[in-house]
């Protein structure tokens, strides 16, 4: 009898199935709770900031646009644009240095980096804005020879100068480690086709190595940027007329020390979240088209290109 019922319940019979086309999953009750708590907190927060008297906010909203505090923003921005170009041109050669097979070269480019990421940002700065303590006198000699040319170190290094070689020559240093990583990523089978077809190793640098390594390059050089629009309130302690060094030059007149800072804040999450949106838009156009890792052929455009330049 139990062998006659095991028999007609074989997966081929008319066994009975769940029917799952109008399933649905459980609601998300916990989830939908914690969304609710978080959302009352983060409004409990904004109330009791926006209803406490002692921000300030009436003289947020009066110098927020105040052409003195514009006047610092535009210091901070330029300050920014020149010492990442100059640290990311810099940090290029560094890298390509501290990759060459060549231990003196090497020697020189890691001595540089492993002083200027080991010491403060801020130390640097005033070192730079005190350099005539050290050198009263700039100049030009051949060694052991005569002057050449000289120069008034104070009227070199103002506090301009000062803070572009700070800033540049800091993140020249952290650059030059980002560009070195970003180009050990590209597989060594690339450089040895440049090589086999011909192509002299400056050329295939710039050719191959370089745009299979932005990848690898752009998105960390967006936070670089992102930090460097941050590090720029350092040259307020050189009286370099910066944003932070504006809103203090103000509070010190005032004396409204919390909203002048705050006014500084606004404007610095304000660009740094304008940088963050780029940032991510510029890590989603290099993403396109990732392959897994491995060994990668060249494209046929590429070996074209390496064809053309060994007939030469």
């Amino acid at each position: 009898m139990s062998v006659s019922e095991n028999s007609s319940a074989s997966p081929s019979g008319d066994a009975d199935f769940i029917d799952v086309a109008d399933a649905s999953s459980p609601f998300p009750l916990g989830r939908v709770l914690a969304w609710i708590i978080a959302a009352i907190v983060v409004v409990d927060f904004i109330w009791i900031i926006a209803h406490n008297e002692n921000f300030g906010w009436p003289v947020i909203g009066e110098y927020l646009f105040n052409p003195i505090v514009l006047s610092g923003l535009y210091v901070s921005l330029g300050l920014t644009v020149v010492s990442m170009v100059i640290g990311v041109i810099l940090g290029l050669v560094l890298a390509v240095m501290r990759l060459s097979s060549d231990r003196l070269t090497g020697s020189i480019a890691g001595l540089y980096i492993w002083f200027f990421r080991g010491t403060p940002l801020l130390v640097q700065l005033i070192f730079w804005y005190n350099m005539s303590t050290l050198f009263p006198e700039l100049s030009i000699t051949i060694p052991f020879g005569p002057t050449l040319a000289s120069w008034d170190t104070n009227s070199v290094i103002s506090p301009l100068t000062a803070a572009i070689a700070g800033l540049a020559l800091n993140e020249a240093a952290y650059m030059a480690e980002i560009i070195r990583g970003g180009l050990l990523s590209v597989d060594k089978g690339q450089s040895e086709t440049a090589a086999a077809f011909g192509m002299k190793h400056g050329r295939a640098l710039w050719r191959i190595i370089i745009p299979q390594a932005m990848r690898s390059i752009v998105p960390p050089t967006g936070n670089q940027l992102i930090s460097m629009i941050k590090a720029t309130s350092l040259v307020s302690v050189i009286a370099m007329a910066d944003l932070l060094y504006s809103v203090q030059s103000i509070y010190n007149r005032t004396f409204e020390i919390v909203p002048m800072l705050l006014v500084a804040v606004i404007w610095y999450l304000f660009i740094t979240s304008i940088l963050n949106v780029g940032q991510g838009y510029i890590e989603r156009y290099y993403s396109r088209g990732d392959r897994s890792r491995g060994s990668r052929k060249l494209t046929r455009p590429q070996e074209e290109e390496l064809a053309e330049e060994a007939s030469h």
